[in-house]
């Protein structure tokens, strides 16, 4: 796995209004050139089969994530794009978007420790104690408690904005954060609260993260569940379900559910459908 960044493109891109559009749709059309093909679920990635041989391009902005089992087309399309474009090659992939790869002889690992902890001194909780719970199981969260409102309410939201983008490699703060973003327009000191302890939480864990080992079994294993009624304000469940690749996490989500069940089975079943959906 490398990183590549385009150091400087052909003159004609730069100072157009929508130069960024022009650069995407030169480089998707160079790429489809050699048939790489777009990922309908991420416009942003070009994938190309060969048989068992695979080949993948993320792009984001200028900086073009290239990994496989390809070794000589890795190296082609390197030299394509070198020769259309000033490229860059920075390298193994150890630092992209605030996500840390560490490379082992038996896979990688994937975390946000540096992001974490920047999080944790911004928010002044940088030597607070840590909890082992990222929330507190007896704690019901509403939109109208008995607490004040906050007086600036755009650091709650900043806040619980870094926490959600945090998620992407802490699935155990997802449950937390998704309640916690319900109260965005209207936050309160109970809900500041509340978020403080998943901070707390954070900074006994700064360096957990996913794992993705070499070795796994090509098997598709998934979990589903959901709380019947928890929503204090309209009564509605909340599903989540996650999915592993042998042992490796790749999807986990929690959401409110759209409607009212009825039961806890009416509950468990539309968990059931949702996690179809994304099997």
């Amino acid at each position: 796995m490398a990183i590549l960044r385009v150091a400087n493109s052909k003159k004609t891109l730069y100072g157009l209004k929508q130069a960024s559009r022009k650069w995407y749709e030169k480089l998707s059309d160079l790429l489809i050139s050699f048939s790489y093909k777009q990922s309908h679920a991420n416009h942003s990635l070009f994938i190309k089969h060969d048989g068992d041989k695979f080949t993948a391009l993320l792009i984001y902005v200028d900086d073009i994530v290239l990994t496989g089992n390809f070794a000589a087309e890795m190296a082609q399309i390197k030299y394509v794009l070198h020769s259309n474009f000033r490229v860059k090659d920075l390298g193994a992939l150890k630092y992209f978007l605030g996500l840390e790869i560490n490379h082992f002889a038996d896979g990688m690992y994937v975390s946000q420790r540096k992001y974490c902890l920047k999080l944790l001194a911004d928010s002044g909780m940088l030597g607070c104690k840590p909890c082992s719970m990222p929330m507190d199981s007896s704690l019901w969260l509403c939109q109208n408690d008995s607490s004040d409102l906050l007086d600036e309410p755009l650091s709650y939201m900043r806040l619980v904005g870094r926490l959600i983008y945090l998620t992407t490699t802490c699935p155990d703060i997802v449950c937390a954060t998704q309640q916690l973003s319900q109260f965005m327009a209207h936050p309160t000191k109970s809900h500041l609260s509340a978020t403080r302890r998943v901070l707390r939480y954070l900074k006994g864990f700064p360096s957990k993260g996913l794992q993705f080992k070499r070795d796994t079994l090509i098997h598709l294993i998934g979990f589903s569940n959901a709380d019947w009624g928890t929503c204090v304000d309209t009564r509605r469940s909340s599903t989540g379900y996650c999915f592993f690749i042998g042992n490796s996490l790749v999807s986990w989500k929690t959401k409110k559910q759209s409607t009212v069940s009825r039961s806890s089975s009416e509950a468990e079943y539309r968990a059931l459908a949702t996690s179809t959906c994304e099997l």
